[in-house]
Order: structure tokens, then C-alpha cells, then sequence
């Protein structure tokens, strides 16, 4: 299991009150620190450097809120639920997180608050992992805490995330979500168990995965390579219905950022996607479906389109 890269490191970035007056601070100072901007209160009498906070991430935000409940939470408390994947750096679309989510292993699940909430359990030592300088559920079981605590797609996002980094794999979830089976509010984890792919790289590729399912659309192939004549590799599409001869590339800001080559600027990056699609469209005879995180609000709408495109591909009887 490898973490997330590129964390930033919060150590010793949240001060307390009581921290704050050894160093000088009357509260008075801190209002007007707080006033200025250039101190954040985090929770009550949990202070970060203003600047800094205004650079942190959302996800980030929430792993300072994290570490901010482990200075007042239980010795055995552990990140959990939403945390975890946080702390895994799992996509986390859509997901509330302005509440941390922790596990006592002392039988007791503390009371909840507004953000904060407190879950109870057992878990053996294998299933704990320390990462980012903090104890987290082991990925295999962030991804059985996650489906019980949203529903199938949203989970989807999580557990595909941890299962494409490597986190956790395929076989570790389904034999841990069948030790589980049991448990409060797990009806939905056979569900994911089955729908989970590790070749899904983002957030918006799983919920394309997941509308094709729903929407009751043959499940394309994920992640299909493309070669010229030569067999030199030309590209990649997301995901190709092979008998119809019909890819989709889903478009969104993170592969914007992920494929554009350094000082490329986002014209030059689309000009040599469309010519990448055209080359691909000349080499094979297939379309190109192009679906955007708007189109995935009107699932029902993409469904109706793409039936119509497939059905006008499909080949006819000789």
C-alpha cells in the first residue's frame, strides 16, 4: 500500500489558545489577528496561520480540521470514513468535508458535533496504517466504511481512486467487504464490490463507468491503446464499445492538468488533443463521444444519445 505523494506537510501548523499566551498573545491580540486575516480559527481555541489557510486545498483544509480533533480526541482514535480517504488522497466527490470522521477502538463512539463525527469499532493492527503522520484505516477498509456511509456512486468515486493508486486491491476489498457483511448500513458494499474497476483514473471517468451501468447501456472497455500502421502507440481512449466502433473521451479540468507537457498553453493542449482524436478516428473508422462533467447531470439524456449512436453503429445482419 503506497500513500498519496505531494502531501503537505501540517505539522505543527495548528497553535492552541493556551499556546498562543505562553508566546505573549492576550485575547485581545488574537481577535485582532483573527480580524486582520492573519490568523484562522480552526475549532474552538485551535487557531492556523491565516496565509496558509487561505493556500490549502479543500482537501487539505480537511486534514488540518483532522489533525485539529486528534489534539482534543481519544488516545485511540483514528482517522477513518472520509479522512481516510483524504489522508489516501482517494477522490472525494461531492463528499462533505468540513466534518472529520475518526474510530475509537475502545468500544465507545463519543458524542458527534458539528464537525466532528465520532465512530466506534475494532479493528485488528493489520487494518491501521500510520500515513501523513497520523493513524488511518488500512485502504482496503476505508473502502467498506465509505460504502456505508454514502451511496453506490459516490463510493464508486472512493474506492476506484484507492484501487487505481495501488492503495488497496480488488481481492483485499471483497474478501474484507465478506468479513463484513454484516454490518450497519453495508447493503450497498456488494454493490461496489462488483462495480469497482482499478483501470478508472478519475472521479469522472467512474461516474461515466456508473451511468452506463444504471442508465442499463453496454459497459464499455476502459483504457483501450490505439497503434498505427507501424505499431507505434498513438494514444489511448477512455472507454470503446469495440462491436459498434464507438470511444469516449471524458473531458475535465484534472486531465487538463495532468496531460498538458510544461509551457503548453490550453490551446496548444486542445489542438493537439483534436488532432490526437482525428488521427485515431483515421486509423480505426470509429466516432468519438466527447462527455463533460455538465453532461453527467442529465444522465438520462447521455443514456438516450448514445443509444441512438450505438444503435445506428451496430453492425447489420449480412
Amino acid at each position: 500500500m503506497k500513500p498519496s505523494p505531494k502531501v503537505v506537510n501540517l505539522d505543527g501548523t495548528i497553535r492552541r489558545r493556551k499556546q498562543l499566551h505562553i508566546d505573549g498573545y492576550t485575547d485581545r491580540h488574537i481577535s485582532a489577528l483573527l480580524a486582520s486575516g492573519s490568523l484562522h480559527r480552526l475549532r474552538r481555541g485551535q487557531y492556523v496561520d491565516g496565509p496558509l489557510w487561505d493556500s490549502l486545498s479543500p482537501t487539505d483544509r480537511h486534514r488540518a480540521l483532522l489533525r485539529g480533533v486528534f489534539l482534543t480526541g481519544h488516545t485511540t482514535a483514528i482517522a477513518s470514513h472520509v479522512s481516510a480517504a483524504v489522508e489516501w488522497g482517494a477522490p472525494t466527490w461531492n463528499l462533505p468535508l468540513d466534518v472529520a470522521h475518526t474510530t475509537r477502538m475502545d468500544g465507545k463512539a463519543g458524542r458527534r458535533r458539528t464537525d466532528w463525527t465520532q465512530h466506534c469499532g475494532a479493528l485488528p493492527k493489520e487494518q491501521v496504517v500510520n500515513l501523513n503522520g497520523v493513524r488511518v484505516s488500512s485502504a482496503a477498509r476505508t473502502c467498506i466504511e465509505i460504502s456505508t456511509l454514502t451511496d453506490v456512486e459516490h463510493s464508486l468515486v472512493v474506492v476506484n481512486g484507492l484501487l487505481n493508486s495501488k492503495a488497496t486491491t480488488q481481492e483485499e476489498f471483497a474478501a474484507l467487504a465478506k468479513d463484513t457483511r454484516y454490518w450497519p448500513r453495508s447493503l450497498a458494499t456488494d454493490l461496489v464490490v462488483r462495480l469497482c474497476n482499478p483501470q478508472m483514473e478519475s472521479a469522472g471517468e467512474t461516474r461515466f463507468d456508473f451511468l452506463c451501468w444504471r442508465q442499463h447501456l453496454p459497459r464499455p472497455v476502459p483504457q483501450v491503446e490505439v497503434f498505427d500502421e507501424r505499431g507505434r502507440p498513438v494514444g489511448r481512449v477512455d472507454f470503446l464499445w469495440p462491436r459498434e466502433g464507438v470511444f469516449v473521451e471524458f473531458d475535465g479540468r484534472a486531465k487538463y492538468a495532468q496531460f498538458r507537457r510544461e509551457g503548453e498553453t490550453l490551446d496548444e493542449y486542445l489542438m493537439r488533443e483534436k488532432k490526437r482524436e482525428e488521427t485515431i478516428c483515421q486509423l480505426t473508422g470509429w466516432v468519438c463521444i466527447r462527455v463533460t462533467w455538465d453532461d453527467l447531470a442529465g444522465p438520462e439524456l447521455v443514456a438516450h444519445r448514445l443509444r441512438k449512436i450505438l444503435a445506428a453503429r451496430a453492425p447489420q445482419p449480412a
